[in-house]
C-alpha cells in the first residue's frame, strides 16, 4: 500500500495570510465554488485541520476574503483622493482608482458585494463597507458645502454616483468594455455625471 506523504510543516510565518492568498488565487482562477479549506491546506502544505485555527468554515473564509478586499479598496481610494483638486478632477481620480481595483480584482469584487448584502454579514465587514465609500461621500458633502453639487442626502447621492461608476466596472468585467478603454473614458463619464447630458 502506497503511503501518503506527510504534510510539510509550515515555515512561512503567517498561515492566515497564506491561506487568504491561496483562496484569492482560487477565487480568481476557478470561482468561489471551487474554494475548499481542505484543498487550501494541501496547497499550503499544512494538515487539513490547520486552517480551522483561522477559519471555522468556508463562509468564514469568504467573509475574510471580502473584508480584505474592502480594506484594499479603501486604501486605493484614500490614496487617490486629493482634496486640493477641483471637484471633477478629484471625482475622476476616485472613479479611476475604483475602476482600476475592479479590473484587477473582478472575482473578488463580485464576492465583496455578494457578502456585503448577506443578512448575516458581520459587523466588521459592515464597517469595512462604510469605510470604503467614505472618500466619495466626503467628496460629495464637501462639494455640496461649496454649492457645486445639488442639495440632498450625501449618502444617497454617493449611492447614485457610485452605481454609475460600478456599472462601467461591471461592463468591463463582462467584456462589454475593454479595460483600457474604460480607464481612458472615466473622465468623460464623470464629466457627464456631474454636468448632465442635456445640451447647453
Amino acid at each position: 500500500m502506497m503511503r501518503m506523504p506527510e504534510p510539510r510543516p509550515y515555515h512561512h510565518g503567517d498561515l492566515r495570510a497564506a491561506l487568504l492568498a491561496g483562496a484569492e488565487r482560487t477565487l480568481r482562477d476557478k470561482g468561489a465554488a471551487a474554494l475548499s479549506l481542505r484543498e487550501l491546506a494541501r496547497e499550503t502544505g499544512v494538515s487539513h485541520a490547520a486552517p480551522g485555527r483561522h477559519f471555522k468554515d468556508k463562509q468564514a473564509l469568504l467573509d475574510a476574503l471580502a473584508l480584505t478586499g474592502f480594506e484594499r479598496m479603501t486604501r486605493a481610494l484614500q490614496t487617490a483622493d486629493d482634496p486640493a483638486l477641483p471637484l471633477e478632477d478629484r471625482f475622476t481620480a476616485l472613479a479611476r482608482a475604483y475602476l482600476g481595483f475592479a479590473i484587477e480584482n473582478a472575482a473578488l469584487l463580485e464576492l465583496m458585494y455578494a457578502r456585503k448584502h448577506d443578512p448575516d454579514v458581520s459587523e466588521q465587514l459592515a464597517t469595512a463597507v462604510e469605510h470604503a465609500i467614505t472618500p466619495l461621500t466626503r467628496l460629495i458633502a464637501e462639494a455640496q458645502g461649496r454649492g457645486e453639487i445639488v442639495e440632498g442626502d450625501p449618502e444617497h447621492i454617493t449611492l447614485l454616483a457610485g452605481a454609475t461608476v460600478h456599472g462601467i466596472a461591471a461592463f468591463t468585467a463582462n467584456g462589454t468594455f475593454p479595460p483600457q478603454a474604460a480607464l481612458d473614458s472615466i473622465g468623460e463619464h464623470v464629466h457627464h455625471l456631474l454636468h448632465g447630458l442635456r445640451p447647453r
